[in-house]
């Protein structure tokens, strides 16, 4: 099983300055825990993101796509970054998600991917991306 750790930070990352880089000592113990989940052989990716401030929003009201550019200030939560992990289990994934060396106010939210498997045979033929 596949679940995506979305790291949701605290402390005002999402009001942050476009410029504002991570903190030295964040990455570095970030970069500890990504590579303690390459050596247990789980990671299949992950990454930190840009603040808000340089994102954009589409939103689809009445069918029309219209663009909010950052900072969104109705936001409390935003996604500062994501590792993907694939293991046995929901309970395996938030283990590994407790184990995060996250600042006093982060939010790891545990999310599982739907996989094939997942969808009745007919939303599996209405599927067209394939995966490489």
């Amino acid at each position: 099983m596949r679940f995506l750790l979305l790291i949701i930070p605290g402390g005002g990352y999402a009001a942050a300055a476009p410029d504002q880089p991570a903190p030295a000592d964040c990455i570095a113990r970030m970069t500890r825990y990504s590579e303690e989940m390459l050596e247990a052989g789980i990671l299949r990716g992950g990454e930190g993101l840009h603040p808000p401030s340089v994102g954009a929003r589409v939103a689809f009201a009445g069918g029309e796509p219209t663009v909010t550019d950052g900072p969104f200030t109705e936001s409390k939560e935003c996604v500062g970054g994501f590792w993907m992990i694939e293991v046995t289990s929901r309970e395996e994934a938030v283990a590994w998600a407790r184990r995060c060396p996250a600042s006093d106010g982060d939010v790891i939210e545990v999310r599982r991917v739907q996989e094939d498997e997942d969808f009745a045979e007919d939303s599996r033929k209405a599927a067209t991306v394939s995966r490489r």
